[in-house]
């Protein structure tokens, strides 16, 4: 029974695409087992990316604690191995309080990382020779950096489109500062885990037609809360080539801010972007993570 195991868990972890009701029922269980949630969405660490990243407001919080939300700039880099540190620090603080952790998000890398022994060789940088691939990829471009890449590391290469500089940027680092490719260091990721847990999945049970609608609608919604307006505010301040700005969400509103495309193909590629992601999020939490999937109208009494 699933409710004797969140009885026994010392972590829960809720996942699910967007828009599948991650919110809801983390909020259910953790009034019912005196929980309080962790973050664990990679772009919900960001101060004023709230409504594109649909992050909680305090009012759905219903009095429950949340941590890790909006405590990074939108300039700033963060990496899995930072969250990594942290959340397992936060779980550590949780236990000692009597309560019990509840990792909520659909970042599922992040998510596999604290639960098990992740080991990450990309937390060491050399700052001096970051900032000389930047200004080798502001002279030449990112065709000639993933180009540079592809010559180094190959298997990596093919994972990681060329206008995902950062990604390509951070792959180059790996391998010409130690040696180790991306595609190594994932096979060598430890599999055990640290914590007795649970793995709740929600969207696997929900038609394909269902969740595209509800993401659909999520964006007319964002877009009625004022999406365009806080995309502007980042896009004025010349916030631009930093992790932050290549959520779903933002690079497309950019892309129109910029003049490269109208108001309407720019809404219509954020939702097929969504969509698009929503399909990889379930395909990674089915054949990588030990989840239970359940309903999104799932009774937890």
């Amino acid at each position: 029974m699933i409710q004797d195991k969140l009885q026994q868990a010392e972590v829960v972890a809720i996942v699910g695409p967007t828009a599948s009701g991650k919110t809801a029922l983390s909020i259910e269980i953790a009034k019912k087992y005196n929980g309080e949630i962790i973050n664990g969405d990679a772009m919900q660490v960001y101060k004023g990316l709230d409504i594109g990243t649909a992050k909680i407001t305090e009012q759905e919080m219903e009095g429950v604690p949340h941590h890790l939300l909006s405590f990074k700039e939108p300039t700033d880099s963060f990496s899995v191995a930072d969250y990594q540190k942290l959340v397992r620090a936060k779980i550590a603080d949780i236990q000692e309080r009597g309560k019990l952790p509840i990792l909520v998000g659909g970042s599922g890398l992040y998510v596999q990382a604290v639960l098990y022994d992740f080991q990450f060789t990309e937390e060491q940088v050399d700052v001096a020779a970051r900032e000389a691939y930047y200004a080798e990829l502001a002279k030449l471009g990112p065709e000639a950096m993933h180009a540079k890449l592809a010559a180094l590391d190959p298997k990596t290469a093919q994972t990681i489109h060329p206008n995902n500089t950062r990604r390509v940027i951070r792959a180059l680092e790996m391998i010409e500062l130690s040696g180790i490719s991306k595609a190594s260091e994932a096979q060598n990721r430890g599999q055990a885990p640290l914590y007795d847990h649970l793995i709740l999945g929600l969207g696997q049970n929900m038609s394909r037609e269902e969740l595209y609608n509800r993401i659909n609608l999520r964006v007319d919604l964002m877009m009625e809360k004022g999406l365009l307006a806080e995309v502007k505010g980042l896009w004025q301040q010349n916030i631009r080539d930093v992790q932050s700005i290549q959520a779903i969400g933002y690079k497309e509103l950019y892309d129109y801010l910029d003049g490269k495309c109208s108001l309407e193909m720019a809404l219509e590629n954020l939702k097929q972007n969504s969509r698009r992601y929503a399909k990889r999020q379930l395909t990674y939490f089915r054949n990588k993570m030990d989840v239970q999937f359940v309903d999104k109208d799932w009774n937890i009494q």
